[in-house]
């Protein structure tokens, strides 16, 4: 099956909830794609920041492989032994101390609303049950989560919506304190904000975020399915500013490309749930497990967190020394491997699809910002290569 056949077939079956590109990949291998029609290219989205040991990474697809041969879903109802060790390890390299485990981010922000709302119901007034949450934030697709985000282009063709929500300007502490009221149970943010548009918080905003927390009695939910397992230049986004969450939730690069996601929380947190309170049939299962457990060691044994630290900085002043010559080049934004591209006198959505036309794969967050969200591992020829790719690009749109 070649691209225009994937596309049709596409177009004739599946539901339309995507714009896709008009190429269909194959296979991978760290920061590199194929596709159906056997072209190359550099991955810059790496599964929107899901495969952070690269693409079909050897430790990872070998783990995979060995325990499909073996064992790969009991369910919940028995223990399973790489769920403890994968808990075990979280909380080693965190600041929590139980994990819940499910198959997506999504899935991992219900999980942390419901916990926040029971823990409130335990430890506050009966009616304390509403959550904060910031303005251009995202959390997920599914309906709570989706009311949760902070966008209105995302929640405006579902309503009615379940209610308990408030929102306000992401990194503005007043607007935030003056939201908090007796109703208040807890404050959920992204460290970054990714979809919302690679939105980096002002210095010391984070930690003041906990203070207030601290000081109301709230909890304070940090959504890491983007910012974690090592895309800021640390395990967890939270590490960037010292401010430990009371919960805090993973997905994408978790599993190294398989579906898992998590729900972590300090003891006294995690205590409020009970048997029966929350579940998911496929969470945490022995293939998805071994699949992050090899994740994390690949991560963990090629030092890649620093790896993406040090990118980070190279790809910031790599832009900054090609800005004097490129007019398109407005600037960069983001921590680590989780970066935006800022443009000017350019069409982002436009220069996406020409650069993926000359074998670079970029991910527009609207007309004036690239995502850029690379393996850990990728190195500094992978960044020369695609930045002068982005350039041509520009030049030629």
């Amino acid at each position: 099956m070649n691209n225009r056949q994937a596309a049709e077939l596409t177009q004739q079956y599946l539901m339309p909830t995507y714009s896709q590109l008009p190429v269909a990949f194959v296979r991978g291998e760290g920061s590199r794609l194929w596709d159906a029609d056997g072209n190359q290219y550099l991955d810059f989205v790496a599964g929107i920041a899901v495969l952070g040991p690269g693409h079909c990474h050897p430790k990872v697809t070998a783990a995979i492989c060995e325990q499909a041969k073996t064992l790969m879903h009991t369910s919940n109802l028995y223990h399973i032994p790489q769920q403890a060790e994968l808990a075990r390890k979280l909380v080693q390299l965190s600041c929590a101390d139980r994990a819940f485990f499910c198959n997506s981010g999504a899935e991992a922000n219900e999980a942390a609303i419901k916990l926040a709302r029971k823990w409130a119901g335990l430890h506050r007034v009966p009616d304390c049950r509403e959550i904060i949450t910031a303005n251009m934030s995202f959390h997920g697709r599914t309906l709570l989560t989706v009311t949760a985000t902070g966008q209105e282009k995302y929640r405006k063709p579902f309503y009615p919506l379940p209610t308990g929500f408030k929102y306000v300007d992401f990194s503005d502490l007043a607007a935030l304190e003056a939201a908090i009221d007796e109703k208040t149970c807890a404050v959920i943010l992204e460290p970054i904000q990714a979809e919302g548009g690679i939105n980096v918080p002002e210095p010391g905003y984070l930690p003041k975020v906990k203070e207030l927390c601290e000081q109301n009695n709230m909890l304070l939910i940090f959504d890491e399915v983007q910012t974690g397992m090592g895309r800021t230049g640390e395990w967890f986004g939270y590490m960037d500013e010292g401010a430990e969450p009371d919960i805090f939730t993973l997905a994408k690069s978790l599993g190294g490309g398989f579906p898992v996601g998590a729900c972590l929380a300090k003891e006294d947190v995690a205590q409020a749930f009970e048997p029966g309170d929350h579940a998911a049939t496929f969470g945490g299962n022995h293939l998805a497990c071994t699949a992050a457990l090899a994740a994390i060691d690949a991560i963990e044994s090629e030092e890649m967190v620093d790896n993406a630290k040090a990118m980070g900085q190279y790809f910031k002043q790599r832009v900054e020394a090609l800005k004097a010559d490129c007019e398109f080049l407005a600037g960069v934004r983001g921590r680590g491997l989780l970066l935006g591209l800022e443009l000017q006198n350019v069409d982002g959505r436009e220069l996406q699809k020409v650069c993926l036309e000359n074998g670079l794969v970029v991910n527009a967050l609207g007309e004036d910002l690239l995502r850029i969200a690379p393996p850990l591992n990728i190195s500094k020829d992978d960044i020369d290569e695609g930045l002068n790719i982005i350039a041509t690009a520009a030049a030629n749109g």
